[in-house]
């Protein structure tokens, strides 16, 4: 991680734009969609939702997101943890896993001791102690997907 820092975009709201840009690129969901969370991310008084950014000299080379649905049916299952990604020339140095552990204690300072996540991936998440919990089919998608959970003390 040397040369790396983890952010919260509630720390460095100049990154807003830009970080809407490069989640929108990354994952194909309108960048208004992810301009709007992050707005409400910035001016809003409750933990959800909230962005996180892997920065190398200033440059976003990872992020993610806490947000209250990942478009899942599962509405008891929140707040979920989102649009995790690395650039893939800074993967399997750590970075989501640094990420992960950013969010997961903002989450817990502020009072949220529950987090879940929507992926098709098996063996990354357990690495950082999260825990498959059940299957859930994604708003638009026919197979199911793997919800994780993560509990964090409080």
């Amino acid at each position: 991680m040397n040369g790396m820092a983890i952010v919260s975009l509630r720390d460095r709201p100049a990154l807003a734009e830009e970080a809407a840009r490069w989640f929108h690129a990354k994952w194909g969901v309108p960048e208004d969609a992810y301009r709007e969370s992050i707005e409400e991310s910035l001016t809003g008084e409750s933990p959800v939702p909230a962005w996180f950014l892997a920065l190398r000299d200033n440059r976003i080379v990872g992020g993610l997101g806490v947000i209250e649905n990942d478009f899942h049916p599962r509405r008891d299952l929140a707040p979920n943890v989102c649009a995790v990604t690395v650039e893939e020339a800074y993967r399997g140095r750590g970075i989501a896993g640094e990420l992960l552990r950013q969010a997961e204690e903002e989450m817990a300072r502020r009072g949220i001791g529950t987090l879940y996540l929507v992926t098709n991936h098996t063996g990354f998440y357990e690495r950082y102690g999260w825990e498959y919990l059940c299957p859930v089919t994604c708003d638009g998608e026919e197979e199911p997907s793997r919800v994780y959970v993560h509990r964090m003390l409080v």
